[in-house]
């Protein structure tokens, strides 16, 4: 611990004075939301795990304000955007592509695969002892991975950052324009229409239009956001009202429609309208920011986000697990006695997420560099099994590996065993150096 925060420490006080400390604060609070609104979300009884927005419709207009996911997003378009352009001044014309997808996926790839492997092992084990066909284990186990999908698109918006930034540097926000208009006539072909298959096109679609705000954060060209605030919620309130689109920002067990898998031009809205909400605060929070010590605790935070991430939902499961296993009665969500059972199961919960926090958090620790990245083409194939197969994991989920359970990603078939080897193997394809011999060819 005395290690950590004497690193955060050095690293706080080592900030260059030209950082925009904001950015940093909007991705550890962007996570942290997300964090706090899982475990409020989800409803554990003695039939399962549910939903506590399904439970109770009428707090599913919350989800317009805890449904920050596209912060998130907008917030890697900015660091990508600064990223590749350095590699690009410093590499004297020659190809950084692999050097910078390597370089941005390293912390995220490494704690990833090493959550999914010892869940993995863990979900074999149960399975293979006979335990995993109860209703609590059985959704455990699909939960868990869930939480995955942010991470196989955010792989997508690495790979797409150097193409997309030609085109923002070219059309500024005509690009913009472009991925907006891209994304309503896929909802046109879907609703209108009824085109098949043509609904998934918005996974790259909207995510690439909030990603294209961070371009031009980048570019200081975001330079009324009140206006973009303004309109992003006019248009998700006509588009909820008026339109095939529901009130939740955040999918429903059992919708025929949800906002976010695929995603819709209505969250594609509600992510311009919390983008244009930050922006309008970045002012105030820079005052805050300068302030020594609240540096530090989001110097510290952003060390750990993407472990807290991945472990935030094996801390909640656990927290309820020992309650089963101390005999304690679990009441039933959404009444009385559940809504004073969450201030401890929440303080539980950070408490436990810390502890794995601290076993984990050295897989997100920066790694050194082994040797020249490997190819263009190479990098792009690690990066594409990547995403499908972490993709493909947050829709299989860990239950029934034995037995070959399958979902279905972009219209094909894809197993959990399937989708844990596409991940590895792509990773291995990023992450491996380039041989001696090709790096002396090269030379």
């Amino acid at each position: 611990m005395g290690y950590a925060a004497h690193t955060a420490k050095d690293l706080a006080e080592a900030t260059p004075d030209g950082r925009d400390r904001y950015v940093d604060l909007l991705r550890v609070a962007s996570l942290g939301t997300v964090l706090l609104g899982h475990w409020l979300m989800a409803a554990v009884s003695s039939d399962g795990i549910g939903n506590l927005l399904a439970l109770v419709p009428a707090l599913q207009v919350l989800t317009w304000g805890l449904q920050i996911m596209p912060v998130f997003f907008f917030v890697g378009g900015f660091s990508h955007a600064l990223s590749y352009r350095s590699l690009v001044r410093r590499a004297d014309g020659r190809p950084v592509y692999a050097a910078f997808l390597r370089a941005r996926l390293r912390r995220l790839l490494r704690p990833t695969l090493v959550f999914v492997l010892i869940w993995t092992a863990g979900a074999l084990a149960v399975q293979l002892a006979g335990g995993g066909e109860g209703k609590l284990t059985g959704a455990a186990l699909r939960l868990v991975t869930q939480p995955l999908w942010f991470i196989g698109i955010y792989l997508a918006m690495v790979a797409f950052t150097p193409a997309m930034l030609k085109l923002h540097q070219r059309w500024g926000w005509g690009a913009f324009a472009l991925a907006v208009g891209s994304a309503a006539t896929v909802d046109v072909l879907r609703f209108a229409l009824t085109v098949p298959y043509v609904e998934f096109l918005n996974f790259a679609f909207v995510w690439l239009a909030v990603h294209q705000l961070g371009f031009l954060r980048a570019d200081g060209r975001i330079t009324r956001p009140g206006l973009l605030a303004a309109a992003g919620l006019t248009g998700a309130v006509l588009l909820v009202a008026y339109g095939p689109y529901p009130l939740s920002m955040v999918g429903m067990p059992g919708e025929k429609v949800s906002n976010m898998a695929p995603p819709t031009l209505a969250l594609l809205a509600h992510g311009m309208w919390l983008v244009g909400a930050v922006e309008l605060l970045k002012t105030p929070a820079a005052a805050l920011l300068a302030r020594p010590r609240v540096w530090r605790c989001v110097v510290a935070a952003n060390g750990i986000a993407m472990t807290a991430f991945l472990w935030h939902l094996t801390a909640m499961l656990a927290v309820y697990a020992a309650q089963l296993g101390l005999g304690l009665r679990l009441p039933e969500p959404a009444t009385a006695a559940w809504w004073a059972q969450v201030p401890v199961r929440l303080l539980a919960a950070a408490g436990l997420t810390g502890v794995l926090v601290a076993v984990f958090r050295r897989f997100e620790a920066p790694g050194r560099g082994g040797g020249r990245p490997g190819s263009g083409p190479r990098a792009a194939l690690g990066i594409t099994l990547c995403l499908l197969g972490v993709l493909g994991l947050s829709m299989t989920g860990l239950g029934g590996l034995l037995e070959g359970h399958s979902a279905t990603l972009i219209a094909l078939p894809v197993t959990a065993p399937a989708a844990i080897g596409m991940a590895l193997g792509g990773w291995l394809l990023v992450e491996r150096p380039a041989s001696a011999r090709r790096v002396r060819l090269r030379g």
